[in-house]
């Protein structure tokens, strides 16, 4: 099926490959780098290569933003399949070059192009990227995508634990947990992505991994006041067997209408660091 818009995201969705292939969204590259190395991000680097190196390696890598070139490949690439518009929707401004590169980009794409910061990160933003390209297939035009995509977010919660919050630290991500630093390194805290800020926040002080993840699937699900959400993912870096038990909760108990694991992406894991685990829907 060709398309008349086409949309772009970025390697920090963590939406499921076969979703990606499923409603052919295009995915521009983060870039990890590791000393001298530069990996494109799912593609040079897989997530279990890259969480079994990262506990390992004396050296911490960084990250990298998309290019414009990057961009302009997949804006071309979409107008080859037929694309007479282009919506891009990337993770926040506040964790990532990806908005200000897609802006940058924007001013060479010569067909209408609209680039969306979905204030959101992981599946935060893939449940919204999902959204639109839902709506696409039921014929919405760009400006109805982006609607659907904003009103997901305002519905959409993104929770998570992490095993230390050094790697969030390290690589400036802390946001609103940084209250922590200096005597809680080591806590397995729960977090939070603040859709009105685009940015981590601060959840509750746990001190083990099970409380961690029990306080997770609390504050997600009761979250929500009347109807429970029914668009459900979990994310891990590198701990998949926490992953299929936590989902295994949640399908017992909430019963979602859709439910996949998926992986953090290493760009994601450079700063949540391995063992990360979180919920993400509405």
């Amino acid at each position: 099926m060709t398309h008349k818009i086409g949309l772009i995201t970025d390697s920090t969705c963590d939406i499921p490959q076969e979703l990606i292939a499923t409603y052919r969204i295009l995915r521009m590259p983060q870039y990890v780098v590791w000393g001298e190395d530069e990996y494109n991000d799912l593609i040079d680097i897989d997530p279990p290569t890259f969480y079994r190196r990262l506990p390992e390696d004396p050296l911490h890598p960084t990250t990298s933003r998309p290019t414009v070139p990057d961009i302009m490949k997949l804006v071309d690439k979409a107008k080859q399949e037929g694309a007479e518009e282009i919506v891009i929707i990337v993770v926040s401004d506040k964790l990532s070059g990806s908005y200000d590169a897609s802006l940058q980009a924007q001013q060479e794409i010569d067909i209408p192009s609209y680039v969306i910061d979905s204030m959101s990160v992981s599946m935060g933003l893939g449940w919204q990227v999902l959204a639109a390209a839902r709506a696409r297939e039921d014929g919405a035009s760009a400006e109805e995508m982006i609607q659907t995509a904003a009103q997901v977010r305002e519905r959409t919660q993104v929770v998570f634990t992490v095993d230390t919050l050094e790697f969030l630290h390290r690589g400036g991500r802390i946001g609103g947990a940084a209250k922590w630093i200096g005597t809680a390194l080591q806590l397995k805290p729960s977090l939070y992505v603040d859709h009105s800020l685009g940015e981590v926040a601060a959840g509750q002080r746990i001190r083990t991994r099970k409380k961690a993840i029990r306080s997770m699937i609390e504050s997600f699900f009761g979250g929500y006041r009347d109807d429970k959400p029914q668009h459900v993912s979990v994310a891990h870096g590198g701990s998949p067997e926490d992953a299929i038990e936590l989902a295994q909760t949640i399908k017992g108990r909430f019963a979602p209408e859709e439910l996949y694991i998926t992986h953090v992406s290493p760009a994601i894991g450079v700063h949540a660091g391995p063992g990360v685990l979180s919920i993400a829907g509405y």
